[in-house]
């Protein structure tokens, strides 16, 4: 039985919406510019917590979780935005398994190691926003802030989105879930990851040699996981390359797909490349990989 899950109530402009950073430390200057582009949107607001550094962290764990369970506690706070991904999330989720999913449902906006908090949420029935931290908001096309803005707002779903690789061909329908490859291989085995039943599986992925992205997708064939799904988006794949290596990244890829035998479509501007186009993770969505287009079938918020 393939999972439901749960949208968001739409937001309006001049909503309130929580700024966190449940992982990595970031530079302020790129942090604000985000913040700039979301201020003139929506009332955003954070705490002089997210500025806290310890190692490679935004601060130690107690810091990162109480501003993550406060925001999505808060009735007032209609959407909760990352500020960078890099490392962290998942080492919340231990906590988290006492915390309930937030309800009413809200959109939880990033990506990267943001995944983990996808993840938790898509296990809990609930719909959020694999989309840009506000560390890169500020690098991306206006277009791309624009379509976040509809997304979360918007109760028709969200525009199509073209690739630019078909690895096997093929249609498929399915909840859209997934994120960075990285992170998904981390939490297989865990109690925080959905059921993947009938899903349209989401990667992509950076700064990962050819024979790691191998592996990694290894460990999902081993565990099960491309008898599961009925589908794979590629999204980008940069800084993945072996210097001088007589192969590249999506020949690997390419190879590892056809094997799956599953309808597999690649080159989709989703992930750390110069374009991250934000998607709606737990909504249906119908991926056609010869025509290498992902058609969004549901919303990604309720009115």
């Amino acid at each position: 039985m393939i999972a439901r899950f749960q949208p968001p109530p739409a937001l309006q402009p001049r909503d309130r919406v929580a700024v966190i950073a449940p992982a990595s430390a970031f530079d302020r200057a790129s942090f604000e510019a985000g913040v700039a582009l979301i201020g003139a949107r929506y009332r955003a607001e954070y705490g002089p917590g997210v500025f806290e550094r310890h190692r490679y962290l935004a601060g130690d764990d107690a810091r990162r979780l109480s501003e993550l369970t406060a925001a999505l506690a808060d009735p007032e706070i209609r959407a909760v935005f990352c500020a960078r991904g890099g490392y962290g999330a998942m080492r919340l989720l231990a906590r988290l398994a006492a915390a309930a999913a937030p309800d009413p449902p809200k959109p939880l906006v990033g990506f990267s190691d943001i995944t983990a908090l996808h993840l938790w949420l898509q296990a809990h029935g609930r719909i959020s926003v694999h989309g840009p931290v506000l560390t890169q908001l500020g690098r991306l096309p206006p277009a791309t802030c624009e379509r976040l803005f509809c997304l979360l707002e918007s109760t028709s779903p969200a525009p199509a989105l073209s690739g630019t690789l078909t690895y096997v061909g093929g249609v498929a329908e399915g909840p859209l879930l997934g994120g960075n490859l990285s992170v998904v291989t981390r939490l297989l085995g865990t109690p925080f990851m959905p059921a993947l039943d009938g899903a349209i599986l989401l990667l992509e992925d950076q700064g990962e040699r050819p024979y790691r992205l191998d592996r990694m997708w290894t460990h999902l064939q081993l565990a099960g996981v491309f008898e599961r799904v009925r589908g794979i988006v590629l999204g980008s794949f940069t800084g993945c390359e072996e210097r001088d290596a007589p192969y590249g990244s999506a020949e690997v890829l390419r190879e590892l797909a056809l094997a799956t035998g599953l309808p597999c479509a690649g080159g989709f501007p989703i992930g750390h490349g110069d374009l991250n186009e934000p998607v709606p993770l737990g909504v249906r969505v119908r991926l056609d990989a010869d025509a290498r287009s992902l058609v969004f079938l549901e919303a990604a918020v309720a009115p």
